[in-house]
């Protein structure tokens, strides 16, 4: 729920990203400003190539805009060094991604406990306990010490989501978090994060699932870099339109 008078957890304010390309200049982000308060839940759809994932590396700072100002947890991105914004991410960021991208060969405690490691946010001695709550919360508690080999795909993605939260960040942006499950496993997944937005987090959720970005506080339509309204029936159509093949940085 959106709160006026909240200072925003994103700000973005005419953003531009061009790219060069053989073809010449290709403009993903076409003065995009959006703003983002703490406690929402936010989908993000389009078709391929109309600038979802480019969105989305600007907001982790993967990318930089070519213009325009982009405020994430109260900091410039723009402005950030790599190593300032390697701190940043381990600070107010976690990442949920359609394929989970869990290591193979650490269990899955080990798996939730990493970001802790990169961040040096806890003690050794509070990372596995902290690792193991999160664990219990999903209910993967049981399946602590197994390989990712030996879960679900749901239960790794659960896994995916604890990792995500392991430096208690305030913001969590989710890639197409439901798109390799089944539409069971997909709405578990969504109740969790209805969950994790009721005790205070923000979630930016990218994702093709219409029915599920309906039920999200708000749905932001993405057509050719530029963010149009979801009640725009037309626009909202034609965003949805299949783009042929080749489509660039969607």
């Amino acid at each position: 729920m959106r709160a006026d008078n909240a200072r925003p957890l994103i700000h973005l304010r005419d953003v531009v990203k061009t790219f060069d390309t053989a073809a010449g200049p290709f403009t993903a982000l076409d003065n995009v400003s959006l703003r983002i308060d703490p406690g929402e839940f936010i989908a993000v759809t389009g078709r391929s190539g109309s600038g979802k994932s480019t969105l989305i590396n600007m907001l982790t700072g993967i990318d930089r805009p070519t213009s325009g100002e982009l405020l994430v947890c109260g900091e410039s991105l723009k402005e950030l060094s790599e190593n300032q914004l390697a701190v940043w991410r381990g600070r107010n960021l976690g990442i949920i991604f359609q394929f989970f991208q869990l290591l193979p060969t650490l269990s899955v405690l080990d798996n939730v406990m990493l970001p802790m490691d990169f961040a040096g946010n806890y003690s050794s001695r509070e990372r596995p306990e902290r690792a193991m709550a999160l664990l219990d919360q999903i209910g993967l508690g049981d399946h602590a010490h197994k390989l990712p080999s030996g879960l679900s795909g749901g239960q790794q993605q659960r896994a995916a989501i604890a990792r995500a939260l392991a430096n208690d960040p305030p913001l969590l942006v989710a890639d197409e978090p439901t798109g390799n499950l089944d539409s069971e496993t997909a709405d578990s997944v969504f109740r969790l994060f209805e969950q994790l937005v009721d005790s205070g987090k923000t979630i930016l959720m990218v994702t093709h699932d219409d029915e599920l970005a309906k039920r999200t506080g708000r749905h932001i339509v993405m057509l050719d870099g530029r963010i149009v309204s979801a009640t725009d029936d037309e626009l909202v159509t034609a965003a949805r339109t299949p783009q042929p093949e080749g489509a660039l940085h969607g």
